[in-house]
C-alpha cells in the first residue's frame, strides 16, 4: 500500500475499529479517532516534505487494475492543486475530532461517521479515476447526513435532508457527465488524465452540455448562487466540528472539481463561460456579505460569510490567469483555516452560553481575554486584514481578475468587463469588515452582561483544537510563499493547457 492509500484508509480503519469496541468505552472511541486522524495527518506531512515543487506531473502515483472489463482502475496521485487540500483535510479533521470531545450523545456512532467522512474527503482529492472519484464523492454524503441529522440542532432533520437532496441532485448531473465522457472517448476509459489528454474529442453541443452538467454538480458544493440555500441551514444546525469540516473542506470539493476536471476537460467552453463565472463570483461576494450583515446569530453570520469568501475563489478562477488560479487555491486553504477557527470559537461560547445571539452578550473581552484575542484575530483574518491569511489570497484573486484578458467584452464600450466587476466586488470587503466589526463590538466591548459573570475562559483541549489554526493564520499571512510555491508550477501548467499554450 502506497502512502496516499495509507493516508486515506487509516481513518476508515479507525472507523472499523471503533465498531468493534464496546459502546460504553466512550474515552476509547475518542482516542481511537484521534489516533487514526493523527496518523493520517503525520503521513500527509511526510508527503508534504517529499513533494517535488518543481514539476507539474502527478506524484506518489498508485495504480492497480480494479474492474478491467470496463477499464476501471484504482488510480491515485497528487499534484500542486491537491497537495494543499490534502494537508488541509487531515489537519482540520484532527482538530475537529479534538473539538468533538464535548459530544456525549451516541459517541461511538459519532466518531465512526466522522472518520468515514474524512476517508471520503481524502479519497476525492487523490482520485485520478472518474469511477473512483465518484465513489468517494458519494461516500461523503451518508456520514454528513447522519452527523447533521442526529447530532445537530432543533431543525437537524430538515437541514440534513435538504443537504442530502441538494448534493444528490448535483451528483446525478456529475454521473451523467461521467458516463457521457466514458462512452464518447475511444477507447472507453475513466482515467481522468487520459480523458483530459483526449479532450479534442469533446466538441460542439456535447462539450457545452457536459461542462454545464459538471458545473451544476460542483456549483452546488461550492455553493455558487443560486445553489447556495442549503448551506446556512446546514451550518447552523450542524454540531460545531461538523460545521468546521463543512466549511473548511466540503465547500472546497466544488472548486477543486471545477479546476481539476471541468476546466481542463472543456477548456474552450470554460473560456467562453468566463464572463458568466465572473458575474456569479460577484453575486456570491456581495450577496453573501449582505446576507451575513443581516444576521444576529454568530454562526449563521459566519456561514453566509463562507458564500462571500468562496466567491473570491471563483473570481480568481474566472480570470484564467496564473495569479488568479494561485489566489483561488490559496483562498480555499485560507478559508478552511480561518473559517475553521471561527466555527470552533463560536462553538466554545455556545457550549457555555447556549446561545449564539450577539445581542445577548456584551463586555466579554474583560471576562474571557484569551477567547477574545483568538476570536478577534480570526475575525480580522476573515475580513482581510493585511499580514493575516485572508488578505494575501483575496489580493491575488483580485489582482488575477483585474489583469485578466480572457474576454474582450467592454461595458459602455470603454470599461473592460473584468475590471468593472472586479472593482465592484470590493464592496464585499467593505461589508465583510462591517459585520465582523459589529460582532466584535456587540460581543466583546461595552459593559459586561451580568448573566455571563461566571463564564470561564478556554480550556486546554479547546486551545489544542484552535491554536494550530491561529498560528497558521499568522504564518500564511506573513509568509505565503511556502504555500504558493507548492502550487505555482502546477498552476502555470494548468493555465497554459487551458489556453492551448504548448
Amino acid at each position: 500500500m502506497g502512502i496516499l492509500s495509507a493516508i486515506t484508509f487509516l481513518p476508515l480503519a479507525g472507523a472499523i475499529l471503533i465498531l468493534f469496541t464496546p459502546k460504553e468505552r466512550v474515552a476509547l472511541h475518542r482516542w481511537i479517532a484521534v489516533a487514526a486522524s493523527a496518523a493520517a495527518f503525520i503521513l500527509s506531512i511526510q508527503v508534504f516534505n517529499q513533494f517535488n515543487r518543481g514539476i507539474a506531473t502527478m506524484q506518489f502515483v498508485e495504480r492497480l487494475a480494479w474492474i478491467p472489463s470496463f477499464n476501471i482502475s484504482y488510480f491515485v496521485g497528487i499534484d500542486g492543486l491537491s497537495m494543499p487540500l490534502l494537508i488541509l483535510t487531515t489537519l482540520l479533521s484532527l482538530l475537529s475530532i479534538l473539538g468533538s470531545f464535548s459530544v456525549e450523545k451516541r459517541v461511538k456512532e459519532y466518531f465512526f461517521w466522522f472518520l468515514l467522512l474524512e476517508a471520503g474527503m481524502l479519497g476525492v482529492f487523490i482520485s485520478l479515476d472518474f469511477f473512483l472519484f465518484y465513489i468517494f464523492w458519494e461516500i461523503m454524503l451518508v456520514p454528513m447526513y447522519f452527523l447533521i441529522g442526529i447530532w445537530g440542532g432543533p431543525q437537524k432533520e430538515y437541514a440534513a435532508i435538504k443537504f442530502f437532496l441538494y448534493t444528490l441532485f448535483g451528483s446525478v448531473f456529475i454521473l451523467i457527465s461521467i458516463l457521457a465522457l466514458y462512452f464518447r472517448t475511444e477507447p472507453h476509459t475513466f482515467d481522468m488524465l487520459e480523458l483530459i489528454a483526449r479532450n479534442s474529442q469533446y466538441t460542439g453541443a456535447f462539450a457545452v452540455i457536459a461542462f454545464l452538467f459538471l458545473f451544476i454538480g460542483f456549483a452546488i458544493k461550492v455553493p455558487i448562487f443560486p445553489f447556495h440555500t442549503w448551506l446556512p441551514l446546514a451550518h447552523v444546525e450542524a454540531p460545531t466540528a461538523v460545521s468546521v469540516i463543512l466549511a473548511g473542506v466540503l465547500l472546497k470539493l466544488g472548486t477543486y472539481g471545477l479546476m481539476r476536471l471541468s476546466f481542463p476537460l472543456f477548456p474552450a467552453v470554460a473560456l467562453k463561460f468566463a464572463v458568466p463565472l465572473l458575474i456569479l463570483a460577484f453575486i456570491n461576494i456581495v450577496y453573501g456579505a449582505l446576507c451575513a450583515m443581516s444576521q444576529k446569530d454568530i454562526k449563521k453570520m459566519v456561514a453566509y460569510s463562507s458564500i462571500n469568501h468562496m466567491g473570491y475563489a471563483l473570481l480568481g478562477m474566472a480570470a484564467f490567469t496564473v495569479t488568479g488560479f494561485n489566489g483561488a487555491i490559496l483562498q480555499m486553504v485560507n478559508h478552511g483555516i480561518v473559517t475553521g477557527s471561527l466555527f470552533l470559537l463560536v462553538g466554545v461560547v455556545y457550549e457555555r452560553a447556549h446561545t449564539r445571539d450577539m445581542d445577548a452578550f456584551g463586555g466579554l473581552g474583560a471576562k474571557v481575554p484569551v477567547y477574545t484575542g483568538l476570536m478577534v484575530l480570526a475575525s480580522m483574518a476573515s475580513l482581510g486584514l493585511p499580514s493575516l491569511a485572508g488578505f494575501i489570497s483575496e489580493f491575488l484573486c483580485f489582482l488575477g481578475a483585474f489583469s485578466s484578458k480572457v474576454s474582450p467584452i467592454r461595458v459602455f464600450d470603454f470599461i473592460p468587463i473584468f475590471k468593472l466587476f472586479t472593482a465592484l466586488s470590493v464592496i464585499g470587503i467593505l461589508v465583510t469588515a462591517a459585520f465582523f466589526l459589529r460582532m466584535v463590538q456587540k460581543v466583546f466591548l461595552g459593559p459586561l452582561n451580568e448573566k455571563w459573570k461566571d463564564m470561564k475562559d478556554m480550556s486546554a483541549i479547546e486551545l489544542a483544537a484552535i491554536l494550530p489554526l491561529t498560528v497558521l493564520t499568522v504564518v500564511v499571512g506573513v509568509w505565503p510563499h511556502w504555500l504558493i510555491s507548492l502550487m505555482d508550477v502546477t498552476v502555470q501548467s494548468m493555465v497554459n493547457f487551458i489556453h492551448g499554450v504548448k
